[in-house]
């Protein structure tokens, strides 16, 4: 499966931002899905995962309750809506897909085989 990551921009701090990964290829609905970031300087870091189905979700601790992830697998896509960002929140943002298998931790890297190319956030104070 290929991913293409868009909706990045410079936004001003409060504000929001929606982010899309569009898939192709293989059947999109069949894999997890994931958002990570990398802000400059550090190491990326898990932002969200969505189940293939949709029906689940988790987040890290520093979004909750700002940033909801979704999907719609009728148009292989999988959103990022961000609101009251805050500089912190800058960085490149990358999509990701994993296989289903049992004890994967769609909160680890290396739970995910496929990745998009990075579509930048920034947020200015």
């Amino acid at each position: 499966v290929q991913l293409q990551a868009s909706g990045g921009g410079l936004v001003q701090a409060g504000g929001s931002l929606r982010l899309s990964c569009a898939a192709s290829g293989r059947t999109f609905s069949s894999y997890h899905t994931g958002w990570f970031r990398q802000a400059p300087g550090k190491e990326r870091e898990f932002v969200a995962a969505i189940s293939m189905s949709g029906d689940s979700t988790t987040y890290a601790d520093s979004v909750t309750g700002r940033f909801t992830i979704s999907r719609d697998n009728a148009k292989n896509t999988v959103y990022l809506q961000m609101n009251r960002l805050s500089p912190e929140d800058t960085a490149a943002y990358y999509c990701a897909a994993s296989v289903p298998a049992i004890g994967a931790n769609l909160m680890r890297e290396r739970s995910y085989a496929y990745w998009g190319q990075g579509t930048l956030v920034t947020v200015s104070s």
